[in-house]
């Protein structure tokens, strides 16, 4: 059933209310606060047909009323207007995000502390796959006691290492050898495109020694698997306890348990990454995961060009100022995508 307009102006005033009070709304507070032209009785008629609908929920100690999920997603799909950023909360964003950054990952840790400061929630973002990475730089370089360290970079800065044994005649010049020899099999390569086949075409280069060979091509395999081990950054963790739906010290504690499991937090994260425009509202009882049923997780994808590569995240109580979390994330969502163009354009 279709609401009339009076009833989605009533429910519009209620959730917005109870996003910025934290407390029950009654009629009269809608009748003084808005300019609805009705009475206090008339308020408190609609608000009894829309908690008959689904849309109201009434708690036991009040005579106001709070919005359900279904009251929540109404507003979010059809009531809600999202406001423009202030000046000051873009330049914050700015700032932030448009400092000297030479690595993707230290991008994401940046827009997550960001985005936890302007909404005052708990802020996660995923790292890329990076499989599509090109590789850069292969380089061995012979360090103490008989070891050697293997560092490969990829286009947008990521780079791992790996130790390895070697011989003693493993001098710098043998190894710069070996260096070569490996980028000009490898630069200009995507990461996933580095399969076993490559690989062991790699270790029929034979420079002095197979065995030695061996060694280095299996961690540089180890390098390679790194680099697809994608993390999670989190920011704003403590934020839960300034709500007090969360005072609840048992509700507090299972929130913070989603947030221990990387696992299920890459899940959330990974989980409808599909359009590169779309940001997506997980609103209570919608969320999969039982232990954030009472939370509202908003999420929204950075990309490549049309390549969705991870996606950032605000999880919060479902009284959430939904309005502020959406415009901060498109734009800081927008810097993310700006920045990883200026980020891969460096590299070539």
């Amino acid at each position: 059933m279709l609401l009339d307009e009076r009833k989605r102006k009533i429910l519009h005033a209620v959730v917005s209310d109870y996003i910025s009070s934290a407390e029950p709304v009654g009629s009269r507070t809608i009748a003084k606060k808005h300019e609805l032209g009705l009475s206090s009785a008339t308020i408190r008629n609609e608000m009894s047909d829309l908690e008959e609908m689904g849309y109201l929920e009434q708690p036991h100690t009040s005579a106001g009323r709070i919005p359900s999920d279904k009251g929540y997603r109404l507003y979010v799909d059809e009531l809600m207007s999202i406001r423009g950023l202030t000046f000051e909360e873009i330049e914050t964003i700015r700032l932030a995000m448009e400092t000297k950054i030479n690595e993707l990952n230290q991008l994401l840790r940046q827009a997550t502390d960001v985005m936890s400061r302007l909404t005052k929630y708990t802020s996660m973002a995923i790292t890329p796959h990076m499989k599509k990475s090109i590789i850069k730089s292969v380089r061995v370089i012979p360090i103490d006691n008989g070891k050697a360290l293997i560092i490969l970079v990829t286009s947008g800065g990521t780079v791992k290492n790996s130790i390895i044994k070697v011989s003693d005649y493993a001098t710098m010049d043998y190894l710069n050898k070996v260096s070569n020899a490996l980028e000009q099999k490898l630069v200009g390569l995507a990461v996933g495109d580095v399969n076993e086949m490559i690989l062991s075409d790699l270790s029929n280069i034979v420079i002095d020694s197979r065995l030695m060979m061996k060694t280095i091509i299996d961690g540089l395999s180890d390098c390679i698997e790194g680099i697809d081990n994608r993390e999670v950054y989190l920011e704003g963790t403590s934020n839960i306890f300034n709500f007090p739906e969360f005072r609840d010290i048992a509700k507090a504690k299972e929130f913070l348990s989603v947030l221990d499991r990387i696992s299920l937090l890459k899940k959330l994260l990974n989980s409808n990454n599909n359009q590169t425009d779309k940001i997506n509202i997980k609103i209570g009882s919608e969320n999969e995961i039982e232990e954030i049923k009472d939370c509202s997780l908003i999420k929204a994808t950075y990309s490549i060009g049309d390549m969705i590569i991870g996606s950032i995240g605000v999880i919060g109580p479902t009284r959430m100022d939904y309005a502020k979390v959406i415009s901060s994330m498109m734009y800081i969502r927008k810097k993310i995508n700006q920045e990883i163009l200026k980020l891969f354009r460096d590299d070539e």
